[in-house]
């Protein structure tokens, strides 16, 4: 996973269909909007996001407008004032803040269980705790690909999910979307929580079934 977080023991590729390759593409996309401020690249490839009249679609289409009219520098900017601030940015995108009110607690040692588990490791040069966002989003693409030496099946997928993800990782895309200093990202809280929704139900639908 390129500019990934998180990094596997041993990697290894496996044919996927195609809706669970753009389900992997869009974890990734959110992870690399949410990681650290976006380069002029990631900037330019937002310009040129396409719409359509779906939550996600039209939400895409109002990031890629914005990608157009923001200076890259201010969109930097904005998401150092978001993420990172002078000593604490607006939103800490981290579960164990979201969870119990404190970082480096309860959820974020749950999660480095389960990394071990699956042989999954933080990526080298990497200083924010397993349990940023982005990391969480670069497992689950890696889970959905196959990337990890650990079963990457829906059942995975989803106990991954629910027990990592669900819980909070909705309430912070809302807290983007509604963030005093969010122009650019209040999209992409859009976009991740719509996202999100998508697969908690499918997740729900395919135990159901």
């Amino acid at each position: 996973m390129a500019n990934s977080a998180v990094q596997s023991d041993g990697a290894s590729s496996a044919d996927i269909l195609a809706e669970d390759s753009l389900r992997a593409d869009m974890y990734e996309f959110l992870a690399s909007l949410l990681r650290g401020e976006p380069g002029d690249e990631l900037i330019g490839y937002v310009a040129g996001l396409q719409g359509d009249s779906s939550a996600i679609g039209s939400a895409s289409s109002v990031l890629a407008t914005l990608a157009t009219k923001i200076a890259n520098d201010e969109i930097r900017d904005e998401y150092m004032r978001l993420f990172i601030g002078v000593g604490r940015g607006e939103i800490l995108p981290y579960a164990s803040y979201y969870l119990t009110g404190f970082l480096n607690d309860k959820p974020l040692a749950k999660l480095r269980n389960a990394m071990q588990t699956m042989g999954i490791e933080r990526a080298e040069g990497v200083k924010d705790p397993e349990d940023h966002i982005a990391s969480l989003f670069d497992i689950m693409a890696g889970l959905i690909r196959g990337s990890f030496d650990a079963p990457g099946d829906l059942a995975a997928q989803a106990a991954f999910f629910k027990t990592h993800i669900d819980p909070w990782a909705p309430l912070l895309m809302q807290d983007i979307e509604a963030a005093k200093s969010a122009i650019f990202y209040a999209p992409v809280g859009t976009i991740g929580r719509a996202f999100l929704e998508i697969e908690s139900e499918a997740f729900d639908m395919d135990e159901a079934g």
